[in-house]
């Protein structure tokens, strides 16, 4: 037993050796991919929002309060702009945080099944805003010397 038991220990010491900003860095990389990749289908090759993406903000989505083209202006250019942010790891906190929110609408009211995969777009947002971007980030750059 105390064998399993060192293994474990070796194990546990060998993950804690793992740089928290490598960890930041790929749930920045995971999570920003998923929302890249939504964008792009809403997107044309101008970087206008697609007719059929005011159709489903209008017929399936259906978010309540905020009119549907407004919606999908905001869902679309948040996932653009997000993404970037989260890749080059600039308002990281800020920006977790807002899809965050987008998450939690998706949630609620687009998609209610689907919350086991929110719940890990959720997981590593959560990180992000709990412990930042990590070193490899602009953010550090900027906050390094403060």
């Amino acid at each position: 037993m105390s064998a399993f038991v060192n293994l474990l220990e070796a194990g546990r010491q060998l993950a804690e050796r793992i740089p928290y900003s490598l960890v930041a860095l790929v749930a920045r990389l995971s999570v920003a991919t998923v929302f890249w990749r939504s964008c792009l289908t809403k997107l044309d090759e101008n970087l206008q929002v697609k007719s059929t993406t005011f159709f489903l903000f209008k017929e399936e989505y259906k978010v309540p309060i905020i009119p549907p083209e407004i919606a999908a202006y905001l869902a679309t250019y948040q996932e653009l702009v997000g993404s970037i942010l989260l890749v080059i790891g600039l308002a990281t906190r800020l920006t977790a945080l807002s899809f965050i929110g987008m998450v939690a609408v998706i949630q609620i009211f687009v998609y209610p099944s689907g919350w086991p995969e929110h719940a890990l777009w959720f997981a590593l947002l959560f990180l992000l805003v709990a412990r930042g971007p990590g070193a490899i980030s602009v953010d550090h750059l900027i906050w390094r010397n403060k």
